[in-house]
């Protein structure tokens, strides 16, 4: 007798919630934040405890994060293990190698370009909660090459053997970054790839997965409407599981907590025939081998 929905339901949540164990997510908004989120470090740190996940990442596009990942993992004793980075957007000097070394150096994970502040970024204008007027900031010149600085920053990041992560960058420079940072055998991410500001074809995913470049893939996107659940996962089956790390982008107001948003993403997996090695690649292996 064929189960009924909600029974099958019930059966993958539960499967779900299994296979969120030892899982990272590396990419989460919390409080203290310019933009209104839903929950604070340490209330994050409870809730993926309590899920028993590995590791969670706290992301702020204006601020260095890894003092507070410190604070994070020194309070409550969890067992789960908050990490850091920085995003290169102007309050911290925009293309600043000094302000990237001072976050790895407080035990950062990951140095993102810049995101909310990137010339590509801004051509669709600010984004909720962005309160100053700026110019957008390339990494290229006008011979399409990267700027001086970008190499200084790589030699940062190497030095410290933490990765180098598209943000919001325009295709063209997100290739040529990943491009040359894989020269350099940086640990390289491809930032959401099917955000509306930050669209990259399939193809030009699987290219950048075959460089070694890892392939982040966000339940924000299908959550807020940026790609079809089915366009996501022809990427994530057409790419290759172990090139990619799901994470959810979450922490907005007003939305489900970024656990909640990791069970459902994995419920997605699990109803589109991904067993369980390729979701362990896709929610632990891939992203822990980026911050450990």
């Amino acid at each position: 007798m064929p189960k009924n929905e909600s029974t099958f339901d019930i059966e993958i949540n539960m499967k779900a919630k299994e296979l969120i164990k030892g899982s990272y997510d590396l990419h989460i908004h919390t409080i203290p934040s310019h933009v209104k989120r839903s929950l604070d470090d340490f209330q994050l740190m409870k809730e993926a405890d309590e899920a028993q996940m590995a590791g969670v990442l706290i992301k702020n596009h204006y601020e260095s994060t890894g003092s507070r990942a410190i604070l994070a993992n020194r309070t409550g004793n969890f067992k789960v293990k908050a990490f850091g980075g920085i995003v290169l957007n102007w309050p911290v000097g925009g293309l600043n190698p000094y302000a990237a070394e001072s976050s790895l150096n407080l035990g950062g994970s990951i140095v993102w370009m810049p995101t909310r502040d990137s010339y590509n970024c801004l051509l669709s204008g600010d984004m909720p909660g962005d309160f100053f007027e700026r110019p957008g900031i390339k990494i290229l010149d006008d011979s399409d090459k990267l700027l001086p600085v970008v190499y200084d920053i790589f030699d940062v990041v190497l030095k410290y053997n933490a990765c180098i992560a598209t943000g919001h960058l325009s295709p063209k420079e997100s290739v040529i970054l990943c491009k040359e940072a894989r020269k350099r055998n940086l640990k390289t991410i491809l930032t959401h790839p099917e955000w509306e500001r930050t669209v990259v074809s399939k193809e030009i995913q699987k290219d950048m997965a075959a460089i070694g470049v890892r392939i982040e893939k966000c339940w924000y996107n299908i959550a807020e409407n940026n790609c079809t659940e089915e366009y996501m996962i022809d990427t994530i089956k057409s790419i290759g599981a172990e090139h990619i790390y799901i994470s959810t982008d979450r922490g907005q107001i007003d939305r489900e907590h970024p656990v909640d948003a990791m069970v459902k993403f994995i419920e997605v997996l699990l109803k589109n025939g991904f067993n369980d090695d390729e979701i362990k690649n896709l929610t632990c292996n891939v992203a822990k081998s980026l911050v450990n």
